[in-house]
């Protein structure tokens, strides 16, 4: 693949090598901002980091020691002519590099321990920020993409706190210890070594203003790969059904291809690093060979001396290079950083959620008042006005888009309305906390969803200390308990998420039996039955009857002949109301309803 090839994503994007450099003042900043909220973190991990500094200060105080012995048995020992004490020497440097083995395995065993401490901090907070976020913010986010901020930013920002932080502070503090030897011994040899710092620093400068914002990009083509691919396999019915394979192939190609080739350009021009390391250390050698061989033979060093600071001067290149390779792991890390601090700092669903009402019980009154509601700037419902006496069944009807399922998403509070007034027993909704209404309230979806679990556990989940008898027994209410007792080990039967083994049907009949448990004051039923047969649907309907007796509930139902017993029924058309009343009333009428029903 030539050149062009390899920069023609990156021209789609309007992203360049140029481009990159002039964004690196924003990225900079960025980066401050997240490293220094990463290292808020260790507050809690104090204790264990000035453990961990300690010996990092114990194995850099080795790490010199064993050169300058070196270099000092040579000019004793080996140039003097003397074998007395040359025994005690190899023992002193057997014993300072045996502690310094120790020493590093030390610190890198409790850095790693503060490291996952603190990745589990992140993954928690992550987790239940998930569980705070409005259900909105995920209509607008891939799947993948949020999964991927749980999974490969999280590692990213792992990797760096077990390696990278531990690396970073042996390299400044052997920078910091070489200098002040190296200068101790000879001044001006000192200077010779020094000579390649700037060259090192312009190098390393231009590399790294470069490989930040292409690690984000990276970590965000990754993210986008990752929803892509979770849509494919939960669409895959789908998929082969219309006979799309090679056109989701083919946009599956160009997502990994411009994964591929940010990871490229992230990882090739970082990688110049090493070689540039490298070269300045073969320089760096030659020049302490020539001008210390000068000052040998002029008597103002000695052969030990030079060869400490041959030793002296790798350990001083080695940290410079070491700290010039986690820096880019480090931008790795915070690209993954950014973006998980972007969801934590996402407004959880309600902040003043403690401050709502308790709603110890309900009588299931509701009043609709000229509700309003818009998504992103879209008009869905207006003006809707409706009143639903406790115990009372009603009945949303309309074509898709209409606004019914949208009711009772206000209805659960999953969003808020814009304007008007929704109340319950005479109780603004939005003033009572989301979890008290929804301890008082069951929903059956469409689109049933079940755990990874038992059988027992997925209906038990509509209440979590419910007796095996009680599970059974709502089980029965649901028509569910002959199917569950055919199957080879009824209800200890195990299930993935995509309830694998048992039909569409019998998903649905458990999502039922779930509802059935929870004994709700509300319940929601948004097409309930549309995934059963119609001779199941009429062994079912007369056990949803029986749970909606005494209960306010809501039905959303396409076919018309399901709702027909229902106390009221609404009409919508482009989120209003067109027509309003029961069966027989909507009939006489000869209205949309009556259209709708023939």
């Amino acid at each position: 693949m030539n050149v062009k090839q390899w920069t023609e994503p990156f021209q789609q994007k309007k992203i360049t090598l140029k481009d990159v450099k002039g964004k690196d003042k924003k990225r900079a900043k960025d980066a401050k901002g997240t490293i220094k909220r990463l290292w808020s973190y260790f507050g809690k991990e104090k204790r264990m980091l000035i453990i961990v500094i300690f010996m990092v200060l114990l194995s850099t105080v080795f790490s010199l020691l064993g050169p300058y012995l070196v270099g000092r048995g040579i000019d004793k020992y080996i140039s003097g002519g003397m074998s007395k004490g040359l025994g005690l020497l190899i023992g002193t440097l057997a014993f300072v590099y045996i502690l310094l083995a120790l020493a590093t395995f030390l610190q890198n065993y409790w850095m790693v321990g503060i490291g996952q401490n603190i990745v589990y901090k992140l993954r928690q907070q992550l987790f239940e920020q998930f569980h705070r976020l409005p259900i909105s913010y995920y209509d607008k986010r891939k799947q993948g993409d949020l999964m991927s901020r749980v999974t490969n930013d999280i590692d990213n920002v792992n990797s760096t706190l077990n390696q990278s932080v531990i690396q970073i502070f042996s390299s400044v503090l052997t920078l910091c210890g070489t200098i002040v030897v190296m200068l101790m011994l000879s001044p001006l040899l000192t200077v010779v070594t020094m000579i390649v710092v700037p060259l090192l620093f312009i190098g390393t400068k231009w590399i790294t203003n470069r490989t930040g914002p292409l690690y984000k990009l990276q970590q965000k083509d990754l993210g986008e790969m990752n929803g892509f691919v979770d849509e494919t396999f939960n669409g895959q019915k789908i998929v082969r059904l219309f006979s799309q394979e090679a056109r989701f192939a083919e946009d599956f190609r160009n997502h990994n291809e411009a994964l591929q080739q940010s990871g490229f350009w992230a990882q090739a021009i970082s990688g110049l690093i090493p070689k540039v390391m490298n070269t300045l250390n073969f320089l760096s050698f030659a020049l302490i060979a020539l001008f210390g061989g000068w000052l040998a033979v002029k008597g103002t060093i000695t052969v030990g001396v030079i060869v400490i600071f041959i030793e002296y001067a790798r350990q001083f290149t080695r940290p410079l290079n070491d700290l010039a390779n986690q820096f880019n792991v480090v931008l790795s890390a915070v690209a993954g950083a950014e973006r998980v601090f972007q969801v934590l700092d996402e407004q959880p669903e309600d902040l003043k959620e403690d401050e709502g009402k308790e709603l110890k019980k309900t009588n299931g009154h509701f009043a609709f008042n000229n509700v309003g509601f818009a998504y992103d700037e879209r008009s869905i419902l207006k003006d809707i006005n409706f009143e639903v006496l406790p115990g009372q069944t009603v009945a949303f009807v309309g074509h898709t888009g209409a606004g019914k399922t949208t009711i009772a998403n206000l209805i659960a509070r999953f969003y808020d309305y814009d304007s008007g007034s929704i109340k319950l027993d005479g109780i603004e909704l939005n003033s009572i906390r989301r979890t008290s209404l929804r301890q008082h309230m069951a929903i059956v979806l469409q689109d049933t969803f079940l755990f990874k679990g038992s059988i027992r556990e997925n209906i038990r989940y509509g209440k979590l200390d419910a007796t095996n008898e009680e599970v059974i027994a709502a089980s029965k209410q649901a028509n569910a308990h002959n199917f569950i007792s055919s199957l080879p080990n009824g209800y200890d039967t195990m299930l993935d998420q995509s309830g694998s083994g048992i039909s569409q049907g019998q998903k649905q009949l458990l999502a039922i039996a779930r509802a059935f448990l929870k004994e709700p004051e509300i319940l929601i039923l948004d097409e309930a039955t549309s995934n059963i047969d119609t001779i199941t649907e009429m062994h079912i309907q007369q056990a949803l009857k029986e749970l909606m007796r005494n209960r306010t509930s809501f039905v959303i139902a396409h076919r018309l002949n399901t709702v027909e017993e229902a106390d009221q029924i609404i009409v919508l058309e482009h989120g209003q109301i067109i027509e309003q009343g029961t069966h027989a009333q909507l009939i006489s009428q000869k209205g949309k309803y009556a259209s709708l029903y023939v």
